[in-house]
């Protein structure tokens, strides 16, 4: 069986998710490859998009076209949207993409492969089984006009609203969200995690440091008001006490970060890090945007969370759903924040309550689960 996996570089964790799905599916012995769709049709248009997805987060434009989308999605013939149009426009490409690479199954981790697969379908160029695995804890707008087999949803509690939102019940497989399982499924001992972090980082005065440790994550592209939340947790937590601070691909706020706290003992800047795991396991709280993918990470690594400011749009529901079933806390006030992650670290009645709630919410093994879920599906051959 060969499987091909359709992302899109809008935000690191559409990648994240599909690269989670290969790790399980290469150690189980099944050929799989990623495919950034865009790039089937130039590497320019790619980067432009990633681009643009990157800029209209820096203000308000996301969460007005999120907006609109919404709307317009609840609003329309479903054959006829602007985005669907778009996306049928390199549907042939993608289908010789898809022969050429004798591919009997494509799992989509956006939405813009899965409308460009819906096009091959409706005009019965493609008909192997094809699914959908939702990064985000809500129905994004659109979602409903594409025609997969099955759709793969974070939660049970989600189901009712992804089928009012226009999904068939029976496509629904509330199984989570993929996360790398070798990576967040296990934990190194705080003590043994810090070390290997301060000899990584050449923090050596933080090796034998016994305080707690505060983990800021500002996603891939690294957003939000940083500043403030760190002059409010600098100025407030304890002298043995760390902060590790991971501003992503935004060197700009690296820079401005480290003039603004340069010299500061308590503190280390990091930009784009693969160490995301060890990170969690050396901390006691993390400080997160409320991304899809991450938090997700987050509770089944089994950490307390703070959810800070969200990217207007998706984020707003992300953190809500995490906020409503106590899987994290959330505010956009700063000093809430603080105070909330400070008490997570002395308070373990507090603390206990919400890593059960994690627990109890989350499925370590997603990726694994899709791979059977696929597995016990009959293949269709194509349609010439």
């Amino acid at each position: 069986m060969r499987i091909l996996i359709l992302s899109c570089n809008t935000g690191e964790g559409h990648n994240s998710c599909a690269k989670a799905l290969k790790i399980a599916m290469d150690r189980r012995g099944i050929v799989c490859d990623i495919q950034d769709t865009l790039a089937l049709v130039s590497d320019e248009l790619s980067q432009r998009v990633a681009n643009a997805y990157v800029s209209s987060t820096q203000g308000a434009l996301f969460e007005t076209v999120y907006k609109i989308g919404g709307f317009v999605s609840d609003n329309i013939d479903f054959h006829q949207s602007l985005v669907y149009g778009v996306n049928r426009l390199y549907a042939n490409t993608l289908y010789e993409h898809i022969r050429d690479g004798a591919y009997d199954v494509v799992v989509c981790v956006h939405l813009f492969p899965a409308e460009a697969m819906t096009a091959l379908r409706r005009n019965a160029m493609l008909q192997i089984p094809t699914y959908f695995v939702m990064t985000d804890y809500t129905c994004i707008p659109f979602l409903a006009e594409t025609d997969l087999d099955y759709y793969i949803i974070p939660h049970e509690h989600l189901v009712e609203e992804f089928v009012e939102k226009g999904v068939p019940r029976e496509k629904l497989v509330p199984i989570g969200i993929p996360v790398d399982e070798q990576k967040f499924t296990t934990r190194k001992p705080k003590r043994q995690a810090r070390q290997l972090l301060a000899d990584s980082l050449g923090l050596h005065d933080w090796t034998t440091n016994s305080g707690h440790w505060y983990l800021i994550m500002s996603g891939s592209m690294g957003y939000g008001n940083l500043d403030a939340l760190m002059h409010q947790l600098l100025m407030r937590i304890r002298k043995e006490d760390k902060v590790v601070c991971v501003c992503g691909r935004n060197q700009q706020m690296y820079d401005n970060l480290q003039t603004t706290f340069a010299n500061n003992k308590q503190l280390c800047l990091l930009g784009f890090t693969d160490q995301v795991s060890l990170l969690m396991d050396a901390s006691d709280v993390i400080f997160t945007k409320p991304g899809g993918i991450t938090s997700t990470e987050a509770i089944v690594k089994n950490i307390p969370i703070v959810h800070t400011a969200p990217i207007p749009g998706l984020e707003n529901y992300n953190a809500r759903f995490f906020h409503n079933h106590g899987l994290s806390y959330h505010s956009n006030d700063t000093n809430q924040q603080v105070a909330i992650a400070m008490r997570l670290c002395e308070d373990k009645v507090f603390r206990n309550r919400m890593l059960q709630q994690q627990r109890l919410n989350s499925n370590p093994h997603t990726s694994d689960d899709v791979i059977d879920l696929i597995l016990t599906k009959q293949e269709i051959v194509y349609e010439e």
